[in-house]
């Protein structure tokens, strides 16, 4: 056996164009197999299937069918976000174009933590950061890997400017990534905020300002994982500026609105944050994953500085070569705004405007929908995309059985969030093509999955 080819290099288009078919073939067999949403059986039957088709993980010798038989498999046992029954969590059917884009940065194979393992790519992501950072009213951006990542460097950062001391405060809905970057930081026990409506509450926040010691980190959320909500983004400014507190804003799901002209007044109050979380593998399309993190005051990121001599030696930045690994407290990284950059040129602001309107006005059907089935009870109307619904007069244990038997037929994916002391199943619609029938046909397999 000859050495295998590589994928990049004179060679690499040729050595890939036979592969790229077995792979294509291979995920429309296994989608094909699955039938639906999500594979049947549960856990153990997966994982059974699974292990049945990898077989010897390492054999002694290779097997030239590989590719076929383990992308067939994955493709019959995932979930898959664009089937329209497939609504659970933010989890994005990704653009074609995007996962095009994502195959040209596996093959490039550049790393960015330093300038001559990718020009090309280091100054593309100057260029995108800072453009979809002024969407926000900000300076600059760092590349992330999610929601989580960004929460946590807002943190750093913040504990960076204002010390080991800093209280973060936050609503009771905020992500739990936010309390989980605060004990890995060392720092105090964040203080929590209620939400009776499931936002933040701007009174109760200026009562914990004025009652808690600072320096503060105030974390607001611009759509709930939970509902979708929304916090009063203006109003909990004024009450960082009168206390002087610093302001970060989650805007993992919700950055999404700024791309319609629609919705895009609901972020009101985002531009005076000092930081915000965006992630475009949600309201944006993007295969995972897809962060941002952008910051007001661009000095902020000179706490994320590091010396390594082999990356970016001083006499080197002193000769222009840009400084990288200052850009993220990762090393190794991939270019993953690469396919943010096509689809933003691909799609231009109208043509993302418009999923965005698609998938709102897709849950607001879906709530219209329920609001007509006399056998359903809607929480409230969606804010973004997310529905919260359960069946009429259902225990919270009878809910749950609902969405685990559905889970384990494989017919559809829904999530489960608990609010007004209540458990609910969650609708979070984020497929441009999800057409009324699939809505209708939802609520069908719920009411007849109900325990009588």
């Amino acid at each position: 056996m000859g050495m295998p080819p590589l994928a990049s290099g004179p060679l690499g288009a040729d050595a890939l164009r036979p592969l790229l078919d077995t792979v294509l073939g291979a995920l429309r067999a296994g989608t094909a197999a699955r039938g639906g949403p999500l594979p049947a059986g549960g856990p153990g039957a997966v994982a059974a299937r699974l292990a049945d088709a990898v077989g010897d993980v390492l054999p002694d010798r290779g097997d030239p069918d590989a590719l076929r038989v383990l992308v067939t498999a994955l493709a019959e046992g995932a979930a898959d976000p664009a089937h329209p029954l497939c609504a659970a969590h933010l989890h994005t059917p990704p653009l074609a174009v995007a996962a095009a884009a994502d195959l040209a940065a596996s093959v490039l194979n550049p790393s960015l933590d330093s300038w001559d393992q990718e020009p090309a790519a280091s100054a593309l992501e100057a260029l995108v950061s800072r453009a979809l950072a002024r969407e926000t009213g900000a300076a600059d951006a760092v590349v992330t890997s999610g929601g989580t990542e960004s929460n946590q460097l807002a943190v750093l950062l913040a504990r960076e400017t204002h010390g080991a001391g800093l209280r973060l405060v936050h609503g009771a809905g905020a992500h739990h990534s936010l309390p989980r970057a605060a004990w890995l930081l060392g720092l105090p026990d964040p203080v929590v905020v209620p939400a009776p409506a499931g936002t933040l509450d701007p009174a109760a926040l200026d009562e914990a300002l004025t009652q808690v010691p600072g320096p503060h980190l105030v974390a607001a959320t611009a759509g709930t994982t939970d509902a979708g909500l929304i916090d009063p983004l203006p109003e909990i400014a004024d009450r960082c500026a009168a206390h002087g507190a610093r302001l970060h804003v989650d805007a993992a799901y919700g950055a999404g609105l700024l791309f319609s002209d629609r919705h895009r007044a609901r972020l009101a109050g985002l531009q005076a944050a000092d930081t915000v979380a965006l992630d475009l593998h949600k309201l944006g399309w993007q295969p995972i994953p897809a962060g941002l993190l952008t910051v007001t005051d661009a000095d902020d990121l000179a706490a994320l500085h590091h010396r390594a001599d082999c990356l970016n030696a001083d006499d080197d930045t002193d000769a222009g070569l840009p400084d990288l690994l200052s850009r993220s407290p990762r090393t190794s990284r991939r270019p993953d705004v690469l396919k943010t950059a096509v689809t933003l040129k691909t799609l231009g602001r109208a043509g993302l405007g418009a999923l965005v309107d698609a998938v709102c006005s897709t849950a607001q059907e879906f709530a219209r929908l329920i609001e007509t089935r006399p056998g359903f009870e809607l929480h409230a109307p969606p804010t973004i995309s997310t529905v919260l619904f359960r069946p009429a007069a259902a225990t919270d244990d009878a809910v749950a059985a609902v969405r685990r038997a559905l889970l384990t037929t494989g017919r559809a994916v829904l999530g489960r969030a608990r609010a007004d002391g209540r458990l609910w199943l969650k609708a979070t619609l984020l497929n441009p093509h999800t057409r009324p029938d699939d809505l209708a046909a939802l609520l069908t397999l719920v009411e007849g999955h109900v325990p009588r």
